[in-house]
């Protein structure tokens, strides 16, 4: 089974985490995290910091797949818009270097780290630090951006685990 190094990122118009972790079958390793900072500025000047910031992650830690949460819109929509355009940056910066991309909802990454698909914001830091065996609890979009790409390597390691049986039943996957 070969490593495979995944970047989680949490998209915000203020602060914009990023996650990464190393795969290997059901086994995950801590690699960095830490958060993209874009308080204050004009909207071009935030979007061109996330973009800057998570192709420069990209390049020092050269992940292969993205995962990324998907946009929740709850009563106010310009918040929503412009937590869109800061999660099309950080889209835009793994596309651009030719990450596989894949998104999964707040719900679906409670689910797969804290086994609440509606869990507190705490209960997400204390199961990332438990999880990946941190010192201590990362920052609340560091840790949501570590919780995005676990929730991917649990998918991923469970779309290989039904093909590999589809493909020892004789089925095509």
């Amino acid at each position: 089974m070969s490593t495979v190094r995944i970047l989680g990122i949490d998209p915000g118009f203020q602060r914009t985490g990023y996650g990464i972790i190393d795969v290997v079958g059901n086994h995950t390793r801590h690699v960095c995290h830490g958060m993209i900072r874009c308080e204050g500025g004009e909207l071009g000047e935030r979007l061109r910091l996330i973009f800057a910031g998570i192709t420069e992650v990209i390049e020092q830690w050269a992940p292969v797949e993205a995962a990324v949460e998907k946009v929740f819109v709850d009563r106010n929509v310009d918040s929503a818009l412009k937590l869109g355009q800061a999660r099309g940056a950080a889209v835009t910066a793994c596309a651009n270097l030719d990450l596989s991309i894949h998104e999964y909802s707040p719900n679906q990454i409670k689910q797969a780290t804290v086994g609440r698909g509606h869990a507190q914001k705490q209960q997400v830091q204390h199961m990332i630090r438990i999880l990946l065996c941190l010192p201590e609890r990362p920052a609340a979009d560091a840790a949501d951006a570590l919780a995005v790409a676990i929730c991917h390597g649990h998918q991923r390691e469970g779309r290989r685990r039904i093909a590999a049986a589809l493909l020892a039943q004789g089925a095509a996957p």
